[in-house]
C-alpha cells in the first residue's frame, strides 16, 4: 500500500489537468453506458420473445430471460394466469421502465398462450 501511495505521489506532478479517481469497487456508469445497456437488453428481449412458441412452459421461459420488469398472477375459476412483462420498447429515455414499455407474456396454467396486448385481452 505504501508503494502505491509513493508512486501516486511521485506521478501527481505528471498528471496536471487529469483527474485521478479512486474507487471502492463500485462503478457508476455514465449515461452512454446505461443507454447502450438498456437498448441491448430490450433488443435481446424482443429477439427472445419472437422465438417463443405457444405452449412453452412458464419455468422454461423464465429461465431464458433475466428477471421480469413486472409480474402478475390471477386465478379465474380453476385457471391460473401468469403474466411476465419484459422491457422491449423504451418511450422515455429516463432510465425507468413502465408497463407501457414492456411486452406481456401470458401463461395459462403455466403454459404460454401468447404475448402482447391481444394475449392480455384473453384474461381481462
Amino acid at each position: 500500500m505504501k508503494k502505491l501511495l509513493l508512486i501516486a505521489a511521485l506521478a501527481t506532478p505528471l498528471l496536471s489537468g487529469c483527474i485521478v479517481a479512486v474507487s471502492d469497487g463500485e462503478v457508476e456508469h455514465g449515461w452512454v453506458s446505461e443507454h447502450n445497456n438498456w437498448e441491448k437488453t430490450q433488443r435481446n428481449n424482443r429477439q427472445k420473445i419472437s422465438q417463443l412458441n405457444i405452449g412453452t412452459d412458464y419455468q422454461s421461459v423464465l429461465n431464458s430471460f433475466n428477471t421480469p420488469d413486472f409480474t402478475e398472477l390471477v386465478k379465474k375459476g380453476n385457471t391460473v394466469y401468469q403474466v411476465l412483462y419484459f422491457a422491449t420498447n423504451s418511450k422515455h429515455s429516463d432510465g425507468k421502465v413502465t408497463k407501457d414499455e414492456c411486452t406481456p407474456l401470458v401463461f395459462k396454467d403455466a403454459k404460454l398462450i401468447g404475448f402482447g396486448e391481444t394475449a392480455m385481452s384473453e384474461i381481462l
